[in-house]
């Protein structure tokens, strides 16, 4: 378990839209990376420290674009961990300031649509990767994922309109967030989600993740000049209170478990670290984000993250509590359903809403006296990365 030496809160943050168009990559880093520097009030010669999270961009990109920032001879580190890239990028800042290396650091996470990469080149070389070991080079991520869903169905009689209500909540989530790839011009119903084409069964492809490009960006400091910047800019300051990452323990067949975001206990380990360092439990929270690729996903996370007990997720759909103005608000920006998984940006799109959300800031979508939240992020491989953030 991580303990963080010393404060961290987050002074600034920033996006550009997530969309399947092929905007170049430097355009949207750089759009995200001003926002959050404007949103803090800070020039790039205040950051001391850079970490660029991108899966399919290029070895180069994130050197090349920081230049665009300033020429200031800011440490630049390139961080990937597949879908986690973006949190595991923004827990480098974390514990760079934590360990006093410097006062502020910026996360900065971007990758290009398909369209974009629709060449080859880094894209073929990603697919690559991940022919490792044999089995998962064969059976897509969607196939892993309706396994787990119809095996869900099978254990504890889950419904496939329990997967469908929690993708119309994503959808009707992500209609209230200008950043969002998937933004529907009217309320998504349960009808539409199961009516849309077949991906692999139970799963439709409106339950299915958005996958386009994007950028987002998060800056953090110590208390000394994120109470500058509160000062300044009025913004009420957003305390990080742990940094959790965990890899996979061998399990008994985990492979088949969930060899792209790995066995269950992965998460619940990670989570349980993450209280125990945070001083706060399940109960506490205000809001959560996870890596809800599919819907299945999600519902697993509820009993994973403890909060409901094995079995009782369905309950929770059903009784709407993970909606906005629901008990246990989940996925508020639409997650990577409605808002989309560009890879690089998607963890650090998370820590954009839940830090929005703590201010009081998210409107449209904004969680009523949101104090404390949750981003949850699994990388394929596989890794699990959690941090718990506060409003002071």
């Amino acid at each position: 378990m991580t303990r963080l030496e010393g404060e961290v809160y987050v002074i600034g943050v920033g996006m550009h839209r997530i969309s399947g168009e092929p905007v170049p990559v430097g355009d949207m880093a750089y759009e995200a990376a001003i926002a959050a520097m404007a949103d803090a009030g800070i020039g790039f010669d205040a950051v001391g420290s850079l970490y660029n999270g991108y899966a399919s961009a290029g070895m180069l990109t994130g050197v090349s674009l920081a230049k665009d920032l300033g020429l200031t001879g800011v440490p630049i580190t390139h961080v990937e961990n597949a879908s986690a890239t973006g949190s595991s990028a923004f827990r480098e800042a974390v514990l760079s300031v934590a360990g006093g290396h410097c006062r502020c650091a910026m996360a900065l996470g971007f990758d290009p649509s398909p369209r974009a990469m629709a060449s080859g080149g880094s894209a073929s070389r990603l697919v690559s990767s991940l022919m490792r070991p044999s089995v998962e080079g064969v059976l897509l991520p969607a196939a892993f994922f309706a396994m787990w869903a119809v095996r869900r169905m099978h254990d504890a009689g889950t419904t496939v309109d329990t997967y469908a209500r929690i993708a119309a909540k994503n959808w009707n989530h992500a209609r209230h967030n200008p950043f969002a790839q998937r933004r529907a011009d009217h309320e998504v119903t349960v009808e539409e989600v199961l009516g849309s084409s077949m991906i692999a069964y139970p799963h439709t492809s409106m339950m299915a993740a958005a996958v386009g490009g994007g950028a987002a960006c998060a800056i953090v400091a110590d208390r000394a000049m994120a109470e500058e910047v509160e000062r300044r800019t009025g913004s009420p300051m957003v305390r990080v209170l742990t940094s959790q990452l965990q890899s996979e323990r061998y399990t008994e067949g985990h492979v088949f478990l969930g060899a792209v975001v790995g066995p269950p206990e992965l998460t619940r380990s990670t989570a349980r670290a993450a209280y125990d360092d945070a001083g706060v439990g399940p109960d506490d929270l205000d809001l959560v984000h996870v890596h809800d690729a599919f819907p299945v996903e999600e519902l697993l996370y509820y009993e994973l993250l403890d909060i409901c007990g094995d079995g009782e997720g369905d309950k929770l759909v059903a009784e709407g509590a993970t909606q906005i103005g629901g008990r246990i608000p989940f996925s508020t920006d639409g997650g990577l359903i409605g808002r989309g998984h560009p890879v690089g940006p998607t963890g650090l799109a998370q820590i954009w809403d839940v830090t929005t959300q703590l201010r009081g800031q998210a409107a449209g979508r904004q969680v009523e006296r949101a104090r404390t939240g949750l981003a949850h992020m699994m990388g394929a491989g596989s890794v699990c990365v959690i941090h718990i953030l506060q409003r002071r």
